[in-house]
């Protein structure tokens, strides 16, 4: 950590227990990097780790603000706008088309020994 070159997010070994049995990236796999690259500024870089980094951070931003408008006005808009069936399928369905996606990106380049190299089976 004293030695840090100020990249070790890209060096940095993933904890997600999926990827460590398997090699292969989870659906949420990248989110933690692509939201500290988004702010660090580094947009193309965040997108690059995965998509909904950016989105998550707004979606954020959003909900604060909903809630304290929700508490300056009495009124109930959190469950109108955010507990809605179709926007969560939505979601659901893009994710898994999008890890889909990612998941022939990183086979197609990648080796199975790289891969090996991911996972807890070195």
């Amino acid at each position: 950590m004293l030695n840090d070159s100020g990249d070790h997010l890209k060096n940095d070994q993933s904890i997600c227990p999926f990827k460590l049995l398997t090699g292969f990236p989870c659906p949420s796999c990248g989110i933690t990097k692509s939201i500290v690259y988004f702010y660090e500024g580094e947009i193309v870089k965040s997108i690059s780790y995965h998509i909904l980094g950016p989105a998550v951070v707004f979606f954020c931003l959003a909900v604060i603000l909903l809630l304290s408008v929700e508490l300056k006005t009495k009124k109930d808009y959190f469950k109108q706008y955010l507990y809605s069936k179709k926007m969560a399928y939505g979601l659901a369905i893009f994710l898994g088309i999008y890890h889909i996606i990612r998941l022939v990106y990183f086979i197609n380049h990648h080796s199975f020994q790289e891969i090996l190299k991911e996972s807890i089976w070195k």
